[in-house]
């Protein structure tokens, strides 16, 4: 088997990790890309809105675990394959090369113990970054169990490191992977990673910044509700500073204990994206969120709007005297335009919707919960209804 035979190999359960996806179908890659489209490439959303072509994989699909829900768990009967690090670095910089990826996003199933995998991982980062001279994007997986040391090393080479938690707690992680233990493997190492980004000299790593930290939770088969996810997710992001939450909506897959368990709604891992940005980005809390007696989010409303219609519809906020913290509790408002806003204030007063326009602010989104000059816009603009 050659090398590109055996990242097909890998790519055809790569599923398990949600991090990094925009989209992995080629039908929905960017048009105007000037990118190659391949099919072992997955599309990633980057900071800044750009799309990232990256090759998405692992040094091996052998795992000694038996997480009930993963593809590569122990026991499973597939075909399984091995990468070693320079093999690993080698056929990313030909797809590099190729145009094909521009980043790589590495993982590893656990044969021989996290620390064994840790140092392959951590290996192939050296040889990119050392001998390479790759200058490009590295999403590096922190394996359960890994030393700090480990961290630390991977942490120099690295734009961005994760460990999944697949649980908002350790018996919900339990149910998930008998043979995780939640506190001493996963936990520990997002806190030792938030000790080395505000203790250790940035200058380490190599643009002199630490990595961005991100985590993922499996939605579904332990039974949790949202209520569980979202507290935990308030308390890494105000406490890890995270980038980011990736949450993996349950797919059952063939010959696990879970295969016949069913598919989560996509649409709630949609509701928890959309509050987990919530918290990370506009200020919202936990007590923020409403649920239903079985503790889960509204399906039919994002989060922001079920927010704005029970705090703002009957109490619109001024757009021309509010707050930056007051502006992003407005449906149809984000960073970008409360800073848009605060900028055109400086200039004159927003009160027409000619100036919302102006500002990339549609007035169908914010008409029930603003007041422009103390007067509703439905009241200054009599063809909105």
């Amino acid at each position: 088997m050659n090398r590109f035979q055996k990242l097909r190999l890998l790519s055809e359960n790569m599923d398990a990790e949600e991090g990094e996806s925009l989209e992995t179908s080629l039908m929905n890659c960017p048009e105007k890309s000037t990118v190659e489209k391949h099919p072992l490439v997955t599309y990633a959303k980057m900071s800044g809105g750009k799309t990232l072509p990256m090759l998405k994989t692992m040094i091996t699909s052998v795992c000694e675990r038996n997480c009930k829900y993963c593809s590569f768990r122990s026991g499973r009967d597939f075909h399984r394959t091995t990468f070693s690090p320079d093999e690993m670095a080698n056929t990313f910089l030909d797809l590099y090369q190729k145009n094909i990826a521009k980043g790589l996003f590495l993982s590893s199933g656990i044969a021989g113990g996290g620390v064994r995998m840790q140092d392959k991982i951590i290996d192939t980062a050296e040889i990119l970054r050392t001998k390479k001279k790759f200058d490009g994007y590295l999403h590096m997986k922190i394996m359960p169990g890994a030393e700090f040391d480990q961290i630390k090393q991977l942490m120099k080479y690295a734009d961005r490191v994760s460990i999944n938690l697949e649980a908002p707690n350790p018996e919900r992680l339990n149910i998930l992977a008998p043979l995780k233990n939640f506190g001493e493997e996963l936990f520990s190492r997002l806190k030792w990673v938030e000790s080395i980004r505000k203790n250790h000299d940035p200058k380490q790593n190599w643009r002199q910044k630490w990595p961005s930290l991100t985590t993922q939770m499996v939605i579904g088969p332990s039974g949790e509700n949202d209520v569980e996810i979202l507290k935990a997710s308030d308390y890494l992001i105000q406490n890890f500073h995270l980038a980011r939450i990736y949450y993996m909506t349950f797919t059952p897959v063939l010959n696990t204990p879970f295969e016949n368990y069913p598919a989560e709604n996509p649409i709630r891992g949609h509701r928890l994206y959309q509050a987990s940005f919530l918290l990370r980005d506009y200020g919202f809390t936990f007590e923020d969120f409403a649920f239903d007696l079985k503790g889960r989010l509204d399906l039919d409303c994002d989060p922001k709007k079920f927010w704005a219609e029970n705090n703002l519809k009957d109490r619109p906020i001024e757009i021309n005297r509010a707050t930056r913290e007051e502006l992003l509790r407005i449906p149809g408002i984000g960073p970008k335009r409360v800073e848009m806003i605060a900028r055109y204030r400086k200039q004159k007063k927003i009160q027409s919707e000619e100036d919302l326009k102006l500002l990339g602010i549609s007035i169908e989104s914010v008409a029930q919960y603003i007041l422009m000059n103390g007067k509703t816009p439905i009241h200054q603009l009599k063809f909105v209804f």
